[in-house]
């Protein structure tokens, strides 16, 4: 009979999901994993699989929550005032420890996307959904009249999804605060 489960599934998800983050895929060993999640190698096994399918699990709960707090923090007040609200939470995510390593997606974007497809599917619909939800903001914007462009609601997405991964490498790069602020009111113009 099968030894009953003394850990939290949850809780060893986002241990092994900061591991993940900081040091990426190809950069985490098993040991780093095992470590970081308290576990045996066959409990780790035994209720993720191998390191490949804890990672895909890790990944997908980082993008559900991303992909929540995004939803929330563009569905507030204006349209135009939510839309800053998303690009400033990455220049101040930065400076906490939880999200100092960037966006995961944008991170296997390009660490594991360009010779993974299962990886590129999910980092293309990662970026399928912040176009789409800032496309439905700026619409909201057209309509509330805090985005004044007479750009239509999905060029001007494209625009503010192109720059996203960009903003993220600048703020990991360690420029300046001020200089991203400064970066980031330009790209909002074109909103203006």
């Amino acid at each position: 009979m099968a030894r009953p489960q003394e850990f939290n599934t949850a809780e060893a998800l986002h241990k092994a999901l900061g591991v993940f983050w900081r040091k990426g895929y190809e950069g985490t060993s098993m040991a780093d994993l095992l470590l970081a999640m308290g576990l045996s190698k066959s409990s780790l096994y035994g209720t993720f699989g191998g390191k490949r399918e804890l990672f895909i699990a890790a990944f997908d709960a980082y993008r559900e929550d991303r992909a929540r707090d995004m939803h929330r923090i563009l569905a507030q007040g204006l349209a135009r005032g939510a839309i800053e609200t998303f690009f400033r939470m990455i220049i101040d995510d930065a400076s906490s420890e939880e999200f100092s390593c960037g966006c995961m997606s944008i991170n296997q974007a390009v660490e594991m996307a360009p010779r993974d497809p299962e990886i590129r599917a999910r980092v293309v619909e990662d970026f399928q959904t912040i176009e789409s939800d800032l496309a439905r903001t700026i619409k909201r914007g057209h309509a509330d009249g805090s985005v004044k462009s007479t750009k239509g609601s999905q060029e001007l997405a494209q625009l503010l999804l192109l720059a996203f991964p960009g903003l993220q490498v600048m703020v990991r790069a360690g420029c300046d605060k001020t200089w991203l602020d400064n970066a980031l009111s330009l790209l909002l113009s074109n909103l203006d």
